[in-house]
């Protein structure tokens, strides 16, 4: 296996692990307010990703800089293309960020619901605009040539209008809803109470619309290719959520939690399986349509960023692991007062 697809590979895996941490947070995200009655709801929901949401935005900056290095025209492609829909990403989660630092800094409910609400927004649209960008590049999109030259100098043409079809509408929506019964699964795994009955009542409601959203859309995401070894791991992430409807009903949630995971990886897989070889078709040029030897770095850079990521990639995975092992138990029960000291 030569480097550039080495690369690629690695690539997916981080935008698949991206999809998988934070779109439970995404999820517990736009449930904060809809599951919860009082203000511990509340503090308890967003408890439960407190201590894990901003690690989990690394394997983002990862993801993004990986592409940059790796494949500096597919990045340059990609996000020129998708310039307005990744700045609303980016403000919604620097909105999203701000509202889960802010939101417990005054003791007033008009304060905490704005906060809320930003929270709110904040992570339904970069839920949503993801799955529209990589049903996007699954699709393909018109591209002209820059200079005179190979694939590299691909530019992305495609108005606003054009981005919002069909297929990518069903993407984001898709997205959107996985992540809602993916972060609704979490809460009922990770608190007590409440919080924990809505959320599980609410995920044992949303596993049927939620197959059948993501069965429509893994169908017409196999019918842009030829068959391939992607159609067995797509039958398989519907399969995981069907398994995660009889886990919820069991009172399995952490089997349910499993299941979710796999399935948004395998959705994941199956986007960038049929991304492979070709990260950017082109739907007006095939000439135009980046590949991924075409768009990488040179051998020396993947060289050594293949070495770089050998030595760095372990100790991210053992801190992030550990940082889930040590806030790995429910939240939930009665409220804790803070302990005054008597005065002397």
């Amino acid at each position: 296996m030569d480097l550039p697809t080495v690369w690629f590979l690695a690539v997916a895996v981080l935008w698949t692990g991206y999809l998988v941490l934070e779109g439970f947070d995404f999820g517990v995200g736009m449930l904060v307010r809809p599951l919860s009655r009082t203000e511990d709801d509340r503090e308890v929901a967003l408890g439960a990703i407190g201590p894990v949401w901003d690690g989990n935005e690394v394997w983002l900056i990862t993801a993004v800089g990986a592409m940059f290095a790796a494949f500096p025209a597919w990045y340059a492609a990609t996000f020129s293309g998708f310039y307005l829909p990744v700045l609303l990403v980016l403000l919604a989660l620097i909105l999203r960020g701000v509202g889960l630092e802010y939101r417990h800094k005054r003791d007033d409910d008009a304060w905490r619901l704005r906060w809320d609400v930003c929270i709110g927004v904040g992570s339904l649209v970069p839920a949503f605009v993801w799955g529209m960008v990589l049903a996007n590049l699954v699709r393909g999109l018109p591209t002209v040539a820059s200079a005179p030259g190979n694939g590299a100098n691909t530019v992305v043409t495609a108005s606003v209008g054009e981005l919002l079809n069909g297929y990518a509408l069903l993407g984001g929506a898709v997205t959107t809803a996985l992540f809602l019964l993916h972060g609704a699964v979490f809460l009922a795994l990770k608190t007590d109470g409440p919080v924990r009955r809505r959320a599980r009542r609410f995920a044992v409601r949303a596993v049927v619309p939620v197959l059948l959203l993501t069965t429509a859309f893994l169908t017409a995401t196999l019918a842009l290719r030829d068959p391939s070894w992607t159609t067995p791991v797509a039958w398989a992430s519907g399969l995981a959520l069907a398994i995660a409807g009889f886990a919820l009903l069991l009172g399995r949630e952490g089997w349910a939690f499993t299941a979710t995971a796999l399935a948004v990886g395998g959705l994941s897989v199956v986007l960038f399986g049929q991304l492979h070889p070709e990260v950017l078709p082109s739907t007006t040029d095939p000439a135009h349509t980046l590949t991924v030897a075409g768009a990488a770095s040179a051998p020396y850079t993947l060289t050594v960023m293949s070495w770089v990521a050998v030595v760095f990639l372990p100790l991210v995975l053992a801190y992030q692991s550990w940082s889930y092992w040590v806030f790995r138990k429910r939240l939930g029960g009665e409220r804790v007062e803070p302990q005054v000291p008597a005065p002397r």
